[in-house]
This record gives structure tokens, sequence and C-alpha cells, in this order.
């Protein structure tokens, strides 16, 4: 039965980070291939995870973010979302995660606030993707990425017309704190996940550790929920490291993990550019400890 619910707010847990850079080493172009990847070539996706399982992910993100059936329309792919979601349930059942969490990401589709018709047809997009693992046993739902308040607020009014389990929402903040694509303030972004029932609040930034660590603190004081965070690498052993690229080696992810957990994050994953060292250095910072909030 999933039960990631039961370890909020006690046990640090390492999701399983971005296949990105591991695709794109093998020549994929993922914004065309990316969730047709799980279907053509099932083994390509699943020896990336299966390292991320190594390393010792104790949560398991489905690479499925694009499974709406706008962003699958526009590598023309309708029709095709069961069998992705199919797909990577199978490739994770291969793994035997702790805990599995079904990515989806922002639909793409232009967002009107004033208008309903928008509104709805973005919600329903989201609610169509969270019903593609509602039988499915999973333990979560992973909103990631989502484009500032309104479409968070979407994507959380579809997922929760369909699925009354756990649900992971995170926005992509700067180290100020702005949200990206349509801006705004953390804090609006946290007020919506509170309003509309997600179970983590989440950010991903590549903001050096003690400003990622003052964005959590502004987290906990905005909310009671567990907070995820994304640590965005940039480039990976990159020659001349600098301020716009603290997380060039996974020692510094290591390093960086410590922090993140005193100011109160619970959940904690690498992305962007970053491989499985990466999850594996934050394994070793949080193995066995619990969170502080």
């Amino acid at each position: 039965m999933p039960d990631i619910h039961l370890r909020f707010h006690k046990d640090m847990l390492v999701l399983s980070g971005s296949l990105d850079a591991a695709l794109r080493e093998r020549g994929f172009d993922l914004e065309q291939e990316r969730e047709l990847l799980l279907v053509t070539e099932p083994e390509t996706v699943l020896e990336p995870l299966r390292l991320e399982s190594i390393a010792g992910a104790q949560c398991l993100v489905l690479p499925t973010a694009g499974i709406t059936r706008a962003r699958l329309a526009h590598v023309r792919a309708e029709g095709s979302a069961q069998t992705i979601a199919n797909a990577a349930l199978g490739i994770a059942a291969k793994l035997s995660a702790q805990h599995v969490l079904a990515e989806i990401g922002p639909t793409g589709l232009p967002l009107d606030a004033t208008s309903k018709t928008s509104l709805t047809a973005n919600r329903d997009q989201y609610a169509d993707a969270a019903r593609l693992f509602s039988e499915s046993g999973i333990d979560a739902l992973f909103l990631n990425g989502m484009a500032g308040a309104d479409d968070l607020r979407c994507a959380l009014m579809g997922v929760r017309k369909v699925w009354d389990g756990p649900v992971f929402a995170s926005v992509v903040v700067d180290e100020y704190g702005t949200v990206s694509w349509r801006g705004g303030a953390l804090e609006e972004a946290l007020s919506v996940m509170v309003e509309y029932e997600a179970s983590v609040a989440g950010i991903q930034t590549g903001a050096a550790p003690d400003k990622a660590a003052d964005l959590v603190g502004r987290m906990v004081n905005a909310c009671d929920l567990p907070v995820l965070v994304q640590i965005d690498v940039s480039q990976v052993h990159a020659r001349d490291p600098h301020d716009e690229n603290p997380y060039w080696h996974p020692d510094f992810a290591m390093s960086a993990a410590g922090v993140l957990r005193a100011a109160g994050a619970q959940f904690l994953r690498a992305c962007g550019n970053a491989v499985a060292s990466y999850t594996g250095a934050l394994v070793a910072a949080t193995m066995g400890t619990d969170a502080v909030r």
C-alpha cells in the first residue's frame, strides 16, 4: 500500500533525479522524444532510472512530465497517454522503489486567468493526466515546474477532481523567490498550494545553498506542508565554477543537503544536468536522519 504520507515531517527522503542529462548524452532530442522513449526505448529509460535506484533514492519519479494531452499533441502523439503511463509503471515495477511518484508537467497551453474557458481547458488537461494513474497504486502525483500561480491553481484543481492521494507541487524560483515564466512571489504560489490541497510544497532553484536555505525558511514560515527542494545543476565538473553554478560537483550537493535539512526541507532532489552521483550524494548526506521540522 502506498504510505508516503505516513513519513511526512519524519524521515529525510531523496527523489530520483532528472534523466535529461543521461538521455541527452545518448543523443535523444528530449523536446520530441522524452515521453515516447518509455514506449519505443524502454531499456534506455530503465538504465538511468536503475542507476538512480542504486544511488539510493527512496522515491522514484516516473519520467512522465509531458503526459498531458496538449504536450503529447505537440509531438504528434495524441492518444498515447495511457500507453505511456503503463510503460512508465512497468519500468517502475522492475526497480522495487520504496515510493513511486508520477510526474506531471505544465501543459504549455496559453492561460488567460480572466477566461473561464481557458481555466477550464487547462484544469481538465491536468485531470485527464492524473486519471491515468488513479488506479495504479503509486504513492503520489508530482506537479513539477508549474508556470506561476494560475497554472498551479488549475493543476491542483484538476488533479483533485480525480485523485485523493498525496500531491507534490513545485515551482521554479530564482534566488529571490520569484517564480519563473509568469512571475509572482514564492508566497503566492505557496498560498495556492495550501488552498488547493497540495500535500508537499516544493521549489526548484539553482540558488547557492545559503540562499536556497533562506527560501526554505520563507516556505516554513508561510505554510505547514513538508518542503521539497530540487537543486538545479547547470554544469557538471565545470572547470570554472562560479556563483551561477554552485553545484558543479556532487560534493557540493552533499554539503547543501545538510544546510537545506537544517532550514526545514524534508525532500531533496537533483535536477537539470545532474546525474546519479548527485542523487547518491544527497542520500549519503541524509541517510537515517529525521526531518528537522
